[in-house]
């Protein structure tokens, strides 16, 4: 379950608000992407589909996991029992 967003513009997203400077066909996939967040029970729950690419990150943003959009941006967030915290859509290039 999403508990809280860390960006206003992934939260417009999830309502499906359109944000200016996001291609339109990454918003969609994003929003599929939320959308697994939101309906997973447990973290291990994101390991499929295997194109998620679930990775527990470093540096900093230890303590985060992130699971892939496309080859440019990541969906990351904190996990704690039961949810996902500080979502937010994140443009890696």
């Amino acid at each position: 379950m999403i508990r809280s967003f860390g960006s206003k513009d992934t939260g417009k997203i999830w309502h499906e608000q359109y944000v200016k400077g996001v291609d339109r066909a990454v918003q969609r996939a994003t929003l599929r992407k939320l959308e697994l967040v939101n309906a997973a029970k447990d973290l291990e729950d994101l390991r499929i589909p295997p194109d998620n690419r679930l990775e527990q990150l470093v540096g900093d943003r230890r303590g985060q996991y992130s699971i892939r959009v496309n080859v440019q941006r990541r969906i990351c967030f904190v996990w704690r029992e039961g949810g996902a915290d500080h979502v937010e859509l994140v443009d890696y290039h």
